[in-house]
């Protein structure tokens, strides 16, 4: 066994493929000592390591989680929409660095197509030119973001066309959701990639524990309170969940989850109605899943005309 890391999954594959059983293990859900100050070590580590692999392969499932290592034809599928997400972050840093040079000079300037021209007439306070220096950073850093769009409409030109032509189990799911209305084309494709396409959900208690939506109480004698979500899955997973959610409460108005959450949480205060949504979002997934696995539409949703 070993810890799931930097080192992705090539090794299990070659010790699978010489024979070997070996499994990937959640580093997070291995035990550890709760004193304050505790010995860490790699000869600590890998006698844990050996110690709880024995206590595995003798029947204590519950010692940590194993990962399930997906196929590498699925694994590769995910390069398309997290580069799309590194290019839009990428954008992003370049717009802002522009706004942050020019209010360096307290210059204000919309970042536009014609970001070059209105840049030559710029001036100073006193009315002289800008630097050469600055000027010329700034154009470089717009060649730079002018360099990402373009990467970006490639991509996701490069998507739609893929889910247009493609018969590919997974891309057909990705159209199955797009048929409810509040499902885009991204929020379909991220789900199907990294949720829904390549595992085996055997109850909704898994797919709100992978999510890293499902509450963790903390109760210990008379003391009882809830700490929040256990946050156990990928941030992307969590954040198009609740992006989804919003969109479900505008798009899908009429749906039991929208009708749920506005008599649960629709006269509460700002903070009540953020924790709402992240519960709506876990139901939201769930309900999906159903949807995908069983033909079950989400009560009263409409799909898109």
């Amino acid at each position: 066994c070993y810890e799931a890391g930097p080192d992705g999954f090539w090794l299990h594959r070659y010790l699978t493929a010489h024979g070997v059983e070996n499994y990937v293990v959640d580093s997070a859900s291995i035990e550890v000592n709760r004193r304050a100050r505790r010995a860490k070590t790699d000869h600590l580590d890998v006698g844990k390591l050996v110690t709880m692999l024995i206590r595995f392969d003798a029947g204590d499932q519950r010692v940590w989680s194993v990962v399930h290592v997906p196929d590498p034809q699925v694994e590769d599928r995910r390069h398309l929409h997290r580069q799309l997400a590194t290019l839009k972050a990428d954008r992003t840093r370049h717009r802002n660095r522009i706004q942050g040079l020019l209010a360096t000079q307290g210059i204000r300037l919309p970042v536009k197509g014609d970001f070059l021209e209105q840049l030559a007439g710029v001036r100073l306070w006193d009315g002289s030119p800008l630097p050469e220096g600055l000027r010329t950073r700034l154009e470089q850093e717009y060649a730079a973001l002018q360099f990402t769009e373009e990467q970006i409409r490639t991509l996701e030109a490069q998507r739609r066309q893929i889910i247009r032509t493609s018969d590919d189990p997974l891309i057909q799911q990705v159209r199955r959701l797009m048929a409810l209305r509040a499902i885009g084309e991204n929020i379909a494709w991220v789900l199907v990639m990294e949720l829904f396409g390549w595992r085996d959900f055997r109850n909704r208690r898994q797919v709100g524990g992978l999510s890293g939506l499902a509450p963790v109480p903390h109760q210990s004698g008379e003391e009882e309170r809830e700490q929040g979500i256990s946050k156990a899955s990928q941030a992307l997973i969590r954040a198009i969940a609740v992006e989804l959610a919003w969109c479900w409460l505008r798009y899908q108005p009429e749906s039991a989850l929208s009708q749920w959450y506005w008599q649960r949480f629709g006269n509460g205060s700002k903070r009540q109605r953020k924790i709402g949504i992240v519960a709506l979002a876990r139901k939201l997934l769930i309900a999906l899943w159903r949807y995908l696995t069983f033909g079950e539409v989400p009560a009263g949703a409409r799909m898109k005309a």
